[in-house]
């Protein structure tokens, strides 16, 4: 049996889908699985030993009509039997649809519906402590009509390697490995996923002030000066403790780095999901635009612990639907004060100095 499963798009989807190849081949030792994902997506899922093959979309290349059909046609030469449509948009039901597959699976939606041969709707309420968002994925699998579990942890694989020069690249830059080491996402994936930068410097000050941890931050060079802008607002002893020049060149450094932290710090999005799936404790900060429940990944009020502004203002969020909290999401996060969160954030570092 021969099965593609099409998850494009962000990083965190990326890794989170990746647990159906582990799902499957335990069911299905002999199957050939393949992935198909964004160019930029990769890094998250190189040397998973559960997958035979990956399909690269380019945006660039493959996102015009053209390019799309390009697409198609590498998929349907591939000659699948099974086609699992994750991400389940537009773009992605034209692939399945057309690629030769006599099971297409994914979820309901009105304007792909007749893309599938099975179509599966979304829970809306999490049964286990994975989430949602494993959750569902991992419904999709009943189209094979085998038993499978309700919920597989996220893993991301490196090698001996990467984790070896990175910490040398730890060591050499003056970290001390026997001391507290935490990762800031300092930035989340946009501005209106990004806690306020005078709030965000707040909590800087706030775990150097309880931990006198050292601090590196998640960030590209492109990004540097809107991280300095919020440094500028720490304090001088803030300031001491952070260490700008360790920062992952690209994906797989980042994760050796996070690897070796003693937990992960900032604004929810793909880093943390990369550290959930390193075993590294995890403080996520989510948007108000976000719903909590989709992406609360094996958050346990311990180890992995997530904040929402709904966490404390629940009155705010009565009968306001995704389009709503878009809208005023960040004048909500204005709302989200340091204060509500310091309790949590002590809490979480007292169990992961």
């Amino acid at each position: 049996m021969k099965i593609l499963i099409i998850q494009m798009k962000m990083i965190g989807d990326v890794l989170t889908s990746s647990i159906l190849f582990e799902a499957i081949r335990s069911r299905y030792p002999d199957a050939e699985l393949h992935y198909l994902i964004y160019k930029h997506t990769l890094p998250v899922v190189e040397n998973n030993p559960f997958i035979d093959k990956y399909i690269i979309f380019d945006p660039e290349v493959h996102k015009s009509a053209k390019g799309l059909i390009k697409m198609i046609h590498i998929v349907k030469e591939e000659k699948y039997d099974v086609v699992i449509d994750v991400y389940s948009k537009i773009n992605s039901a034209a692939i399945t649809m057309r690629s030769g597959a006599s099971e297409k699976i994914s979820f309901k939606k009105w304007y792909t519906k007749n893309a599938y041969s099975k179509r599966y709707r979304p829970a809306t309420k999490s049964e286990t402590p994975a989430g949602l968002a494993i959750e569902n994925r991992m419904l999709l699998l009943k189209g094979l009509g085998k038993s499978f579990p309700k919920a597989l942890k996220p893993k991301i694989y490196l090698t001996q390697e990467e984790k070896d020069k990175a910490k040398q690249l730890l060591i050499v830059n003056g970290i001390d490995l026997q001391q507290p080491l935490y990762m800031i996402g300092i930035l989340g994936s946009s501005e209106s996923k990004s806690y306020p930068k005078p709030y965000m410097a707040m909590l800087l000050n706030y775990i150097v002030a309880q931990t006198k941890a050292q601090l590196i931050i998640n960030y590209i060079p492109s990004q540097k000066d809107t991280v300095l802008e919020i440094l500028e607002l720490c304090e001088e002893e803030t300031r001491a403790q952070i260490n700008l020049a360790v920062y992952g060149k690209n994906l797989r450094e980042f994760m050796a780095l996070t690897s070796y932290c003693n937990a992960i710090i900032g604004n929810e999005g793909g880093a943390v999901n990369m550290a959930k799936a390193l075993s590294i404790p995890s403080f996520s900060i989510f948007s108000p635009q976000i719903f909590k429940a989709d992406w609360n990944l094996y958050e346990d009020g311990l180890k992995n612990v997530g904040v929402h502004l709904n966490d404390y203002r629940p009155e705010l969020f009565i009968e306001k639907d995704k389009k709503d909290l878009r809208k005023e999401a960040y004048q909500w996060y204005w709302i989200f004060k340091p204060d509500f969160i310091y309790p949590d954030l002590k809490l979480f570092l007292d169990r992961n100095k």
